[in-house]
């Protein structure tokens, strides 16, 4: 039983650190938007160019959470012996 609750805590503690990393990415959503407001009070064309720099950033640090909290499903997953690989 102890093995049960072990694998629920892993599980539970690996589901955490993606909702964290989630609102990470949240948070520096919000952030890039503030400057981008505040870019706002600039010329257009430096408004325009910080802004498309905080869309690209954002896009490559939303990817790479993805990644990063897939990996950690599937490392909790395969751990737990209910991965893909773990069927057979």
């Amino acid at each position: 039983m102890s093995n049960n609750m072990s694998a629920g805590e892993a599980y539970g503690k690996a589901e955490a650190k993606a909702e964290n990393a989630v609102g990470a990415v949240k948070d520096t959503a919000n952030q890039a938007a503030d400057k981008a407001a505040d870019a706002a009070d600039m010329n257009e064309g430096q408004a325009q160019l910080r802004k498309e720099e905080a869309t690209g950033i954002l896009q490559q640090t939303g990817e790479q959470v993805a990644s990063i909290a897939q990996g950690a499903y599937e490392g909790v997953k395969n751990t737990l012996g209910v991965g893909e690989n773990q069927k057979n």
